[in-house]
C-alpha cells in the first residue's frame, strides 16, 4: 500500500509502497517493502507483496528533446507518464540556431519541472563548416560551457572526420572536456578498423550511431559504451540488441517525435529488449544503472540513502508504468500527471524571406539522395536534373533562415508523394527550411509558409495547407504536448495520403540535411558528399 494522497505537494517524511523489487545490483528480483522521503530510508525483503514491479526510474541516455517539438517542461510532462525520470540531453538543436542563449533558456526551463535533466556543451555548433547556422561554439564559449558544474559531458562529437584528422579546433574542444573531467559523447555510424582506433584514441567514450552488430561488437572490444538507439526515424535495436547481453551498455531514443512520445519512451525500448530475449533485469539495467554511473547522475539507483527515484510498472514484459516517483514525490499516479504547465515567452532567430516558383530552378544534373525508412543512412544515386514522379524523384530544397540567400536544391528518392508538397524548419543540425515536393510552385507555397510563421511544420496536398506552429527557435512549442503530438500525427497521415510509404515522413526529411551522416544530405549550401566530406559534383 501507499501511506501518501496523489493530491499531496511535499512528500511526507516516511512513506511506504511494497511489490517485487527489481536490485540492478544483485540483479535480482524480490519482494519487498520501500520506506521512503526524499531519500531511500530503508528497503525490507518480504516473503509476499502485490503483483507489481518497483524499479529504478528510467534514463534516456542520448536525447535531443527539442526534437520532440516541445520546450523541456512540456517533454517531461510527457516522458513522466512512461517512467522516465531523467535524460541525458544534448541540447544542439537550439545551441545551432540561438547559441549560449538557447542554451540558457534549456536550462532554465528545464529547472522549473521535478524530472531531471542532464544537459551536455554541443560539441558541434555548428557540425560542420559547410552549413549556415545561427550560432557557432568556439573555444570560448565551449570553455565558458565546460567549466559549468550544471554541464555534465562534451555532447557527441560528430565530425568524426576532423577528429581522425586531428583537427586543432575540435581537438582542444575534447582537451577542454578532459580538463574539467567530462565525459565525451561520440558519434562515428560505420566507423570500424584503424580510422575508429584513431577517433577512440583521441578520448571518445560512447556512440549511439551503430547500425550494424559487427561494428558494435568492434566498438564495445575496443573500449566504448554503446548506446543502443531506437527513436523515430533511426531504429537499430533489431539489428544491435545483442550487444547489450552482457550488460554493460545503455538505451536511447536520441531523437523522438511528439507522435511516439505520446505512445512510450525508455519504457516501450525495454519491453523490446525482453521481447527480443534480454534477460528483463539486464534491459532495466541498461535503462538505469548504467547511465546514471557512466554519467555521474544524481539520479536514485533504489539504494538506502539514493533519491527517492523510482517507478511502479505492472509486469516485466510490457512496462506499463503505473506510478513514477522523483525525489519522494508521486509525478505521475492514476492517470494524471502532477507537473504544472509552464508558459514560456518564445525566442527564436528567423529571417529568411520568401521564394518564387523561378528561385528554384534547376538546369545541371545533380546526384539523387536516397532516403531509407528507418535508417538515417542515404545512398548515392546516379544525377538528375528534373523531377520524375514515375521513377519517385522528387525536388527538394534548403533555404537558410538566417539571412536572405538563394535557395539549395536537389533530387531525393522514396518519399513517394505524387502531389503538392511538404516540409519543416526542423533540419538538422542547422535547422534551416527543408521542402520536399513535386512541383515548384507547390514547394514554393510549402516554405512561404513557414517563412510567414517564423518556423514550423507545412503539408500542402494541392489543394489545402495544413500546418504546425514552432515560436521557440523555430523547432519548439510550449502548446501541450498531447495537442501537439495529435497534429503531427494528423499532419503525419495528411503526407502518407499524398504517397508517402515512410514510417516518419518529417522526421526523415528533417535528417536530411545532417551532413555528418553517410553517404549523401543536402545544406543550404548545396547537396554535400558525406564520403568525400565536400560538396557534391
Amino acid at each position: 500500500m501507499v501511506v501518501c494522497k496523489f493530491k499531496c505537494n511535499k512528500p511526507f517524511s516516511s512513506m511506504i509502497v511494497s511489490g517485487y523489487l527489481v536490485d540492478v545490483f544483485q540483479e535480482q528480483c524480490y519482494p519487498a517493502e520501500v520506506n521512503f522521503g526524499e531519500k531511500i530510508n530503508s528497503i525490507k525483503r518480504l516473503k509476499q507483496a502485490p503483483k507489481r514491479y518497483i524499479l529504478p526510474g528510467f534514463v534516456n541516455a542520448h536525447v535531443h528533446t527539442e526534437s520532440s517539438m516541445l520546450i523541456p517542461s512540456e517533454f517531461a510532462r510527457l516522458a513522466v507518464k512512461h517512467g522516465t525520470i531523467a535524460v541525458v540531453a544534448d541540447p544542439h538543436e537550439i545551441a545551432n540556431v540561438l547559441g549560449l542563449k538557447g542554451l540558457e533558456f534549456m536550462l532554465n526551463n528545464s529547472k522549473k519541472v521535478p524530472m531531471k535533466f542532464y544537459f551536455g556543451a554541443s560539441s558541434c555548433v555548428p557540425a560542420t563548416t559547410f552549413e549556415t547556422s545561427g550560432s557557432t561554439f568556439g573555444s570560448e564559449e565551449m570553455e565558458f560551457l565546460l567549466k559549468k558544474k550544471e554541464i555534465r559531458f562534451l555532447a557527441e562529437v560528430m565530425n568524426y572526420p576532423s577528429v581522425i584528422n586531428r583537427d586543432p579546433l575540435v581537438m582542444k574542444k575534447i582537451a577542454m572536456a578532459k580538463k574539467y573531467k567530462k565525459r565525451i559523447d561520440g558519434h562515428a555510424p560505420g566507423l570500424v578498423g584503424k580510422k575508429l582506433d584513431r577517433y577512440i584514441s583521441a578520448g571518445i567514450e560512447t556512440d549511439h550511431e551503430c547500425y550494424m552488430l559487427k561494428e558494435a561488437e568492434e566498438k564495445q572490444k575496443k573500449g566504448m559504451r554503446i548506446i543502443v538507439r531506437e527513436g523515430s526515424a533511426a531504429k537499430n535495436l533489431n539489428a544491435i540488441y545483442p550487444i547489450l547481453k552482457n550488460g554493460k551498455n545503455m538505451l536511447c531514443t536520441d531523437d523522438s517525435h511528439p507522435d511516439d512520445l505520446l505512445d512510450g519512451h525508455i519504457n516501450n525500448i525495454v519491453s523490446q529488449c525482453v521481447k527480443l530475449g534480454i534477460d528483463p533485469i539486464i534491459a532495466i539495467k541498461s535503462a538505469t544503472r548504467n547511465p546514471v554511473e557512466h554519467y555521474g547522475l544524481g539520479v536514485g539507483l533504489l539504494r538506502k540513502n539514493d533519491p527517492a527515484d523510482f517507478v511502479i510498472v505492472n509486469n516485466l514484459r510490457e512496462f506499463r508504468v503505473l506510478e513514477t516517483w522523483i525525489n519522494g514525490d508521486r509525478i505521475f499516479a492514476n492517470g494524471k500527471i502532477k507537473i504544472n504547465k509552464i508558459k514560456e515567452k518564445p525566442v527564436n532567430l528567423f529571417l529568411a524571406e520568401k521564394i518564387k516558383p523561378s528561385d528554384i530552378k534547376n538546369s545541371k544534373k545533380i546526384p539523387v539522395i536516397e532516403a531509407m525508412d528507418g535508417s538515417l543512412i542515404t545512398n548515392k544515386l546516379p544525377p538528375t536534373d528534373k523531377i520524375d514522379l514515375k521513377k519517385d524523384i522528387l525536388k527538394i530544397v534548403v533555404l537558410n533562415r538566417y539571412k536572405k540567400a538563394k535557395p539549395a536544391v536537389g533530387f531525393i528518392k522514396n518519399f513517394g508523394i505524387k502531389k503538392g508538397a511538404f516540409g519543416s524548419s526542423v533540419m538538422h543540425d542547422s535547422h534551416n527550411i527543408g521542402v520536399i515536393g513535386t512541383d515548384d510552385e507547390s514547394i514554393c507555397r510549402v516554405v512561404n509558409e513557414i517563412v510567414k510563421m517564423k518556423g514550423g511544420l507545412v503539408v500542402y496536398n494541392g489543394k489545402q495547407i495544413s500546418r504546425q506552429k514552432l515560436p521557440f527557435a523555430g523547432i519548439m512549442t510550449d502548446e501541450d504536448g498531447q495537442k501537439v503530438a495529435k497534429k503531427y500525427e494528423t499532419l503525419t497521415k495528411a503526407v502518407k495520403k499524398m504517397g508517402c510509404k515512410l514510417g516518419a515522413p518529417f522526421m526523415t526529411l528533417s535528417f536530411m540535411g545532417l551532413l555528418v551522416i553517410p553517404h549523401i544530405k543536402i545544406s543550404d549550401r548545396g547537396v554535400f558528399d558525406v564520403d568525400r566530406f565536400s560538396m557534391a559534383r
